[in-house]
């Protein structure tokens, strides 16, 4: 299996990278409230069968990794609670069209309760809300109950489109009659590496990948991980007060650092970058080497055809020269 370049994913563990049309999403949620519910399956309806290899129940820590399969098929995002009956009606009939899709997409599952960031994410207006991810961006979505013949259409249109684009559409909908979908086994030392990352243990994921690049030390995928690890581990210890502090002491180097760390959490990409080119043009010496350098690590974070990262580059360039 192709992995995904982490640097693409690696804002979608805190907000997608502040992708999400919400314009669309609205436009379909108050559609959606504004039409009469249609008969659905009895809610709370389980659906026949065991657990699903392509249903999944999604927190805050395994966001990210089940994102990243929306580079093989499509996922669902189904942002539920508990106490909702229309999500109630709803999710019996996303996890019957998951299991009869064969592998052809992923339903995820998210508790807005439980995890309420990921919700904040996508903007979310109402309950329930469904919001369909392919190569790590939003792509389409609605909100409100769905009868089984809506949303089999709608799921349909979906693979159409996407079929020539996620190739593990029609790998999975040409061996469906087979069972589950087989994949190639992942790298374990990549497995050991992630799963410490999920767990918060950001000493061991840094060490884990450190040890891959080690033994291969040209490995761009572990390459472009340890610098997410390692910024991630620096971000956590950030007071969300810094941009404010930062703002206040404009000659405290540590504070601006801290700030653009802050502000990369928040996706103000650019503002972080700003903030630390202008920094740049007035300090010398050792502090300016020492901006330049936290302003380059955090480039290392984006792909570098992003603009916002070209941008910067020749910002930077100007106040260094």
């Amino acid at each position: 299996m192709t992995r995904p370049d982490p640097r693409k994913t690696a804002a979608l563990s805190a907000a997608l990278s502040g992708a999400v049309d919400l314009g669309a999403l609205k436009a379909r949620a108050d559609a959606a409230r504004q039409r009469p519910a249609a008969p659905t399956s009895a809610p709370g309806a389980a659906s026949s069968g065991g657990p699903s290899p392509w249903v999944l129940d999604v927190t805050e820590a395994t966001f990210q990794s089940v994102v990243e399969r929306s580079t093989e098929v499509p996922v669902v995002v189904e942002l539920t609670a508990t106490w909702s009956p229309e999500a109630q009606q709803l999710s019996p009939i996303l996890e019957t069209a998951a299991r009869n899709g064969g592998g052809a997409w992923i339903l995820a599952r998210v508790d807005l309760d439980a995890s309420p960031r990921i919700g904040q994410a996508f903007g979310v207006q109402s309950v329930p809300t469904v919001v369909a991810v392919a190569a790590g961006q939003p792509i389409d979505a609605f909100a409100g109950p769905l009868p089984q013949a809506e949303f089999d259409q709608w799921i349909v249109r979906l693979l159409d489109a996407l079929r020539d684009k996620l190739p593990g559409i029609a790998a999975a909908q040409a061996g469906g009659a087979q069972g589950a979908p087989v994949e190639e086994p992942e790298d374990p030392r990549f497995v050991a590496a992630e799963e410490a990352f999920e767990q918060g243990d950001f000493a061991a994921a840094e060490a884990a990948y450190e040890a891959i690049l080690a033994v291969e030390p040209a490995n761009e995928e572990a390459k472009a991980a340890l610098v997410q690890v390692r910024f991630t581990a620096r971000a956590e210890a950030v007071d969300q007060d810094a941009v404010t502090r930062a703002d206040a002491a404009p000659d405290d180097l540590d504070a601006q650092l801290a700030a653009a760390d802050l502000q990369i959490v928040n996706q103000d990409v650019e503002g972080a970058f700003k903030r630390l080119v202008d920094t740049v043009r007035r300090v010398f010496g050792d502090d300016r080497n020492k901006v330049r350098e936290h302003l380059v690590g955090l480039f290392e974070l984006f792909p570098a055809d992003d603009p916002r990262v070209a941008a910067a580059r020749r910002n930077l360039a100007s106040a260094l020269f």
